[in-house]
């Protein structure tokens, strides 16, 4: 668990009381419309989801709170040696501004201090343009463009693959 005490931010695991609020936010039409999977999940299939998840010691599963208020899912998949993980999130749709940006931080304070990571990889589809600009502005770099890689049903989308080191994370904070 991570807090940051002067804005009492929290990062925290996830946990079975979490599961019925995380299903909303991910099918919320405001998050669901910049995922790779934008089908509306059902409850059973979310919870064989977490269940997987949670038995995969690659896979950490967390919930950021601001003043005892979930705000929003992160998730870190350790995909390669070296302690290099994946990163996704979102915000709740009732999120207030700035939360985006606040989750990111809590949640890489938490991915390179309690996990030890050395690099937090992000996959951006091209049009999520508020997610282009939080990666950026928490001092990720970009390292390619995966051309027409996801296929939504009806459009090709580019793929924005970034990469932030633990170096350069402790540069910026």
């Amino acid at each position: 668990m991570t807090r940051q005490s002067d804005n009492q931010w929290l990062v925290r695991r996830m946990t079975d009381d979490d599961i019925d609020q995380v299903l909303a936010w991910r099918n919320h039409e405001a998050v669901r419309s910049y995922m790779h999977t934008q089908h509306e999940i059902k409850r059973a299939e979310h919870t064989r989801w977490f269940e997987q998840a949670c038995a995969d010691p690659r896979r950490d599963l967390l919930i950021f709170e601001s003043q005892g208020v979930a705000l929003g899912y992160v998730n870190f998949h350790q995909t390669a040696q070296g302690r290099t993980a994946d990163w996704g999130f979102y915000a709740a749709p009732e999120a207030p501004k700035g939360t985006g940006r606040n989750m990111g931080q809590a949640a890489l304070h938490y991915g390179f201090t309690e996990l030890n990571l050395h690099k937090v990889c992000g996959q951006v589809l091209a049009y999520n343009e508020r997610s282009l600009r939080m990666h950026r502005s928490l001092g990720f770099q970009q390292e390619g463009v995966l051309r027409e890689q996801h296929f939504d049903g009806q459009s090709y989308h580019d793929t924005v693959c970034f990469g932030l080191l633990a170096a350069e994370w402790q540069l910026n904070t």
